[in-house]
């Protein structure tokens, strides 16, 4: 699950256009055409709202859940698109793998791929498997194949299997999406047990290594590699210092590998969220005084949900940006 969560950071400016492609007509091979009055009935991404508004805003409950936490406990509960998120082809027959993908942005991303057309396979731990089996429902609703593989990936045995086991049941892989992360809050370097700080490196940094290279020989010109970073990458605040190195790293990694790539044709970008409501801030990844004013330091006042960044994780997969590799794409809530 990702992610994200910060105190204060200057942001940099949001890339427009971010519900481009998110009007319209169901998933792939929906038969009949629409209006795009009739499109739009219904489905909030496509109405015209006030962003202040649109979504809940703080006060929220002060709330606690052990990790890895469970977005269907959440109060309020997140909106990763069940209802709202209609696709319209962009990933029709592509092959995707997502990381976290039971909650949280990686949920968001995997209701969107599956809508957009896509086969989805999901990784997860088995404690989630609460919320993955919402997952897996909702992307078979769509008509699509959805494959569940639980298993941590800070072992890099299961990162090799997850790619083989994604392989084989989705008959091949053309979208990785690095996207689950670990992050705990901490007053104080002094506080940061070692275990908390390689369960952060291990999640945030060697598992995105791992399953990368695992996945690169099973991929073709063409396919996309997308990496959940943040804006703490570039302003950390005081509380997330292991975390946020890792993000940066994270940014790191799309520059880098999309250069080693790119002869390949193989594109490689980044996705950096703000402060979504997700459940990694009620698992320690904030405060949890923190949590009823989590995400009123934006300039709407409120913070993200997964849904309103599922179409950048869709146009970094679509070949809409074809020629768009080594970049970072933010929503951050300005």
């Amino acid at each position: 699950m990702n992610d994200d969560n910060l105190h204060d950071p200057q942001r940099r400016m949001v890339l427009g256009g971010m519900a481009g492609g998110v009007a319209a007509a169901g998933f792939a091979g929906a038969a009949q055409a629409q209006t795009p009055e009739e499109a739009a009935a219904g489905t909030p991404l496509a109405e015209m709202r006030d962003p202040q508004t649109a979504y809940p805003q703080p006060p929220f409950e002060e709330q606690r859940q052990e990790w890895p936490g469970l977005a269907s406990e959440m109060t309020p509960v997140p909106d990763h698109g069940e209802e709202s998120y209609r696709g319209s082809g962009r990933l029709a027959g592509r092959r995707a793998l997502i990381t976290g993908g039971d909650s949280g942005i990686g949920r968001a991303a995997a209701i969107a791929y599956a809508r957009e057309g896509a086969d989805v396979a999901i990784n997860y731990l088995p404690e989630e498997e609460q919320d993955a089996k919402q997952v897996v429902a909702l992307i078979e609703e769509a008509g699509r194949t959805a494959v569940a593989i639980p298993g941590d990936i800070t072992d890099p045995a299961f990162c090799r299997e997850l790619v083989e086991r994604a392989v084989e049941e989705l008959g091949g892989l053309d979208i990785l999406v690095n996207n689950a992360g670990f992050q705990q809050s901490a007053a104080s370097i002094e506080d940061i047990s070692d275990e908390n700080f390689d369960a952060t490196m291990k999640t945030n940094i060697y598992a995105p290594f791992w399953i990368t290279k695992a996945a690169l020989p099973h991929m073709e010109a063409g396919a996309s590699i997308i990496i959940t970073a943040s804006v703490v990458a570039e302003d950390p605040p005081e509380n997330l210092f292991d975390y946020s190195q890792t993000k940066a790293a994270n940014v790191i990694f799309a520059k880098a590998l999309a250069k080693q790539l790119g002869s390949r044709g193989i594109r490689v970008n980044a996705v950096a969220p703000g402060p979504f409501w997700t459940p990694l801030q009620v698992v320690g990844g904030q405060p949890t005084e923190a949590i009823p004013e989590f995400g009123s330091d934006t300039v709407f006042g409120r913070p993200g949900q997964p849904v309103e960044i599922a179409p950048l994780y869709v146009l970094a997969a679509s070949a809409e940006s074809r020629y768009s590799t080594g970049q970072v794409f933010e929503a951050t809530g300005g």
